[in-house]
Formats: C-alpha cells, sequence, structure tokens
C-alpha cells in the first residue's frame, strides 16, 4: 500500500479520503458479521448456548449472628 502524506492533501482531498476509507471499513465490516453468522448456524446444530445467568450459581460463605458460628456453607441449587 503506498504511504499517503496527508499533511500535501488538501481538506476535500482528506474528506474524500475519510469517506473512502469509512466506506471500505463497512464492506469489512459486513464481510466479517456475515462469517461469524454463517459459523454460528452451523455451530447451532449442537444446541443452544447456555447463558450465564443460567448457570448453576457458586456457594458462598456467610457470617452468622452468633458469634458462636463463624461461618456456614449455602446450601448448593442442583
Amino acid at each position: 500500500m503506498a504511504k499517503i502524506d496527508l499533511d500535501q492533501l488538501s481538506i476535500e482531498e482528506l474528506a474524500a479520503l475519510r469517506d473512502q476509507a469509512a466506506d471500505k471499513l463497512a464492506e469489512k465490516v459486513a464481510a466479517r458479521q456475515a462469517e461469524l453468522e454463517a459459523e454460528l448456524e452451523k455451530l447451532s446444530q449442537y444446541g443452544r448456548a447456555v447463558k450465564k445467568s443460567q448457570a448453576t450459581p457458586v456457594a458462598r460463605q456467610f457470617k452468622d449472628d452468633s458469634k458462636d458460628e463463624p461461618t456456614k456453607d449455602v446450601p448448593h441449587a442442583a
């Protein structure tokens, strides 16, 4: 790719270059999105992904109000 001396370009030329770059970027993003959607479609045949909110929560420890028992385990959801 040829190196462009941006200092030598006029405002109109810089604006045109910006527009060309934005158009090319939009094309590449659309192409990549299509690739990823095709890959996702292939992977979807193996079932639905589990969302984080559906994952089993990790048991946490909490301090009991009474000083006799320092900590207890919260029951783990099955």
